[in-house]
């Protein structure tokens, strides 16, 4: 038996070791609370990926204070991804819980359980691809996040650093690229369309699966009347919400990368509609 506790005893302490040894430094966290990063993990792997398939790499991004996002794409991010955001300290659990239930259920990955918190720290130190190593440096990250940074700074290094389409990044070169326009013009349905691209933004894309685009367009739309954002009416939607887009945040083999034209129109988008929305609930901790 005292050789069974030793065994698991090192085992765990290897363990542990193996987590920490690939955590960044809480200086770096500590840094971004004034300074915006540059190069992040997910932009290095993604370079790598583009090395190896002996295509060049690109990066487009351009960087946008939350001041200027659009409130509509702030609501549909919350809305879709962390809609309790400004009511954890990183992590939701109960999120978790009813993702691995649904997960278990079907027998596939269907429903994720990420905050927003967590993506950032995937995005910036980590990498895309799912491990339980990797998961548990996202919590320990996630933590630092949370008690360093305050949730506005979070949300705005979140908006401007994850993927929107093979090498584009960020919430204004995605606008731009998309719809012909910057971040702080966006109408509700243009802000659901980007939003639910971002579980998986190199399939759900208007250029790549126009109908996987439509759908996860239209769950947003709901969760936005949901959550009070945007009125039933102007979302087109009755009073049972869509399938849920299947949320593999992980990787799958993407498709071969496109090149993006300059927009001449913007994507298709689920028709509706169009009264004018009432005055929008304001969003905590968002000025």
């Amino acid at each position: 038996m005292r050789r069974v506790f030793l065994g698991f005893l090192v085992l765990a302490l290897v363990s542990a070791g193996w987590v920490v040894g690939g955590l960044p430094s809480r200086a770096q966290v500590q840094a971004l609370v004034q300074g915006d990063p540059g190069l992040t993990a997910v932009m290095r792997q993604r370079e790598e990926e583009a090395r190896r398939a002996r295509r060049p790499a690109r990066r487009v991004q351009a960087w946008v204070p939350i001041s200027e996002v659009s409130r509509n794409l702030i609501h549909a991010v919350l809305a879709a991804e962390d809609q309790k955001f400004f009511g954890h300290e990183g992590v939701d659990w109960d999120a978790i819980k009813k993702s691995v239930e649904v997960d278990r259920a079907r027998g596939r990955l269907v429903r994720g359980g990420s905050t927003i918190t967590q993506q950032l720290a995937k995005n910036l130190f980590l990498s895309t691809r799912r491990s339980i190593v990797r998961k548990l440096r996202e919590l320990v990250v996630a933590w630092w996040l949370e008690a360093d940074l305050s949730k506005k700074r979070i949300l705005e290094l979140y908006l401007n650093v994850i993927e929107w389409g093979d090498g584009l990044y960020g919430c204004e070169a995605a606008a731009r690229r998309y719809y012909g326009k910057p971040s702080s013009a966006l109408d509700p349905e243009e802000a659901a369309g980007l939003a639910g691209m971002i579980p998986n933004p190199r399939r759900i894309n208007p250029l790549v699966d126009p109908r996987r685009f439509s759908r996860a367009q239209r769950r947003v739309l709901w969760l936005m009347a949901h959550a009070g954002y945007i009125r039933g009416d102007l979302a087109g939607l009755g009073r049972e919400p869509p399938p849920p887009e299947p949320a593999a945040e992980e990787e799958e083999e993407p498709p071969e990368p496109i090149a993006v034209p300059e927009p001449t129109r913007a994507p298709p988008t689920t028709p509706s509609p169009q009264p004018s929305p009432p005055a929008t609930p304001a969003t905590p901790g968002v000025g």
